[in-house]
């Protein structure tokens, strides 16, 4: 694991400022090793929200297989929830419990997806940016709903997608990853760009809306009753 990046008890009012200042230290160029092994990230709460609840897998990338890969690794990690809920500092919230999660892992992926934005955020450092550069890993985010920026109507089939902007700036794609199926929204997090991050998603998509390593970090989030 890299060394950390900052310490995670601060206001919110420091928290936004450091939102602003690492969002300068992302790389959204494509710098990533050849893939053999790709994590999807889920992240959610218990307890009323008093925990935190951190899924990982990684699976085995195999382009003769995909998007049936297989599973060689799954973790799911808990601790006590460091942030209350805070509108745009989701990552702060969130993050500590997956990096938990990642120090368990015996392998480590070469490209990372999670669940939630990249640099579609106001300060653009949604929590798979801010992930990234925690772990030092490309990553991408895909989330279920838009956080922030506009978009023109996306087609209804399958591949279909238009560019997400901020004013002038396109900060990611609005992706139909299923045809007549709710869109999902994806963005760069480091070190990679977005139309890489658009074919890496695309390769991963089985028959549903989500692309295999966030599905099933998402189902192995939803067992409440695994413990570790």
């Amino acid at each position: 694991m890299p060394a950390a990046l900052h310490e995670w008890n601060l206001a919110p009012r420091e928290a936004r400022a450091l939102q602003t200042q690492l969002a300068k230290r992302l790389e959204l160029t494509d710098r990533l090793a050849p893939v053999e092994h790709i994590a999807g990230v889920d992240i959610g709460f218990e307890d009323g929200g008093d925990t935190t609840r951190a899924a990982v897998v990684v699976l085995k990338w195999d382009p003769a297989t995909a998007p049936d890969l297989s599973v060689v690794e799954q973790v799911v990690h808990r601790e006590p929830t460091r942030m209350p809920y805070i509108p745009g500092l989701l990552s702060f919230r969130e993050i500590p419990a997956a990096l938990g999660a990642f120090e368990q892992l015996s392998v480590r992926p070469e490209l990372v997806m999670v669940d939630g934005q990249g640099i579609a955020h106001p300060r653009r450092l949604g929590v798979a940016a801010h992930l990234g550069l925690w772990l030092d890993l490309p990553t991408i985010g895909i989330a279920k709903s838009r956080l922030y920026g506009k978009h023109a109507e996306v087609g209804e089939q399958r591949g279909d997608w238009v560019p997400l902007y901020a004013g002038n700036d396109i900060i990611g794609a609005v992706l139909r990853s299923r045809a007549n199926v709710k869109p999902v929204f994806v963005s760069p997090g480091h070190r990679i760009t977005l139309g890489t991050s658009l074919a890496w998603v695309t390769r991963c998509l089985g028959g549903t809306k989500l692309p295999e390593p966030t599905r099933l970090a998402d189902r192995l989030a939803s067992r409440r009753d695994q413990r570790k």
